[in-house]
């Protein structure tokens, strides 16, 4: 299973978002650096109203919604590629996930300590990209030492990657991270056998105190520091950011969904933001969802974007993926407001699609199959 780290400097928020997406108290939240220390690792479930809405129509007797699965790392310090804190576990930790949330602190608090004494979101956000690429060069300087050799005798494979890495030192030397590189399909996809830290996609919560929450998501530059990550985050990653209140959210963990959507509307949102961060995570996985509905359940079936129809039916059994005859499809819109498979079929709505088809996020799909 694909997974997102969530990184950021010490005591920006990074447990208390954990333990929010968790809907737990795993990660221990404490105000001193370093509280995490060992990785905290926890499933989270993936919001998604059309699965409430199908199963109403079908009358089902279950949902089951997708999930992904999120780590919580220790937090990262200046020196840290270099092993200064946690930073060798941290730097390993990173290495294994598949893409990252940086968490970055938007609030002032006197009573929270800031690891270097002041709130500065673009200054934590450079310190952590600085010792992701520092640690990228190390790793491919070391690459290189060990491929130039057998580049120099002819070897194909050595030569490309000696290559690639001639490519890329200048441009992490420039402080950018591999991620912003620009590189044809091939050097793409022998990037991703380097393992570099800094060519993991991004997402940057900005989290702010619980009074800020709604004028920073109605307009994310009405608040001067979320704004500064907003332009920081497009420029040097071409990444969104998302705002969030992990405070409001970890208290939510307490209160019933009833209780949860009361106290927020009170406070003028629908959601502390943590629901549309876990939505962009799993697009910026590259992952979609489709759905299958009936009586028994109605259920979201992760996918990874471009999938065709027999490896999506594989993801329920290996006998659909093996004995694949057709997929019969149904746009979800279409199923809402037609209101039955068998309605959509009378309209013209209920297509037959064969092995080449690239399901969409959202398809309503039955699979065909015989083994």
């Amino acid at each position: 299973m694909l997974k997102a780290g969530i990184v950021g400097m010490p005591n920006v928020g990074k447990s208390t978002l954990f333990n929010a997406l968790t809907r737990t108290r795993n990660a221990e939240a404490a105000n001193y650096p370093f509280c995490t220390i060992d990785p905290n690792v926890g499933m989270v479930t993936v919001p998604d109203e059309r699965l409430d809405t199908l199963s109403k129509i079908s009358n089902s007797t279950k949902v089951i919604p997708t999930a992904i699965e999120f780590v919580d790392i220790a937090g990262l310090v200046e020196g840290a590629s270099e092993g200064a804190g946690l930073g060798n576990k941290f730097l390993a930790t990173i290495r294994e996930v598949d893409a990252i949330v940086q968490v970055v602190r938007c609030f002032e608090n006197d009573d929270i300590i800031h690891e270097l004494g002041s709130v500065d979101p673009t200054r934590d956000i450079e310190i952590i990209n600085s010792e992701l690429i520092l640690a990228d060069i190390a790793a491919l300087d070391k690459r290189r030492q060990s491929r130039e050799k057998k580049a120099r005798s002819g070897d194909k494979e050595s030569k490309t990657e000696v290559e690639l890495i001639d490519k890329l030192l200048p441009h992490l030397n420039e402080g950018k991270p591999a991620l912003t590189a620009d590189l044809n399909d091939d050097e793409t996809l022998l990037l991703k056998e380097f393992f570099l830290l800094s060519s993991k996609r991004t997402i940057f919560a900005c989290n702010v105190n619980e009074s800020e929450l709604a004028g920073a998501v109605a307009d994310p530059d009405s608040h001067p520091l979320v704004s500064k990550v907003k332009g920081y985050a497009a420029e040097s990653h071409g990444a969104e950011i998302i705002v969030i209140s992990a405070q409001i959210e970890e208290e939510l963990v307490e209160l019933s969904p009833e209780e949860a959507t009361e106290f927020l509307g009170d406070m003028g949102v629908s959601d502390s933001g943590v629901s549309d961060l876990i939505k962009a995570v799993y697009h910026l996985l590259g992952l979609r969802t489709y759905i299958t509905t009936g009586e028994m359940e109605t259920r979201a079936w992760t996918i990874t974007e471009g999938d065709k129809a027999p490896a999506a039916a594989g993801i329920i059994h290996g006998d659909f993926e093996r004995g694949f005859i057709a997929a019969e499809v149904i746009l979800y819109d279409d199923f809402v407001e037609l209101g039955s498979k068998a309605a959509c079929r009378d309209a013209g709505k209920l297509r037959i699609e064969g092995k080449d088809y690239v399901v969409r996020d959202g398809d309503v799909i039955e699979f065909r199959f015989n083994v």
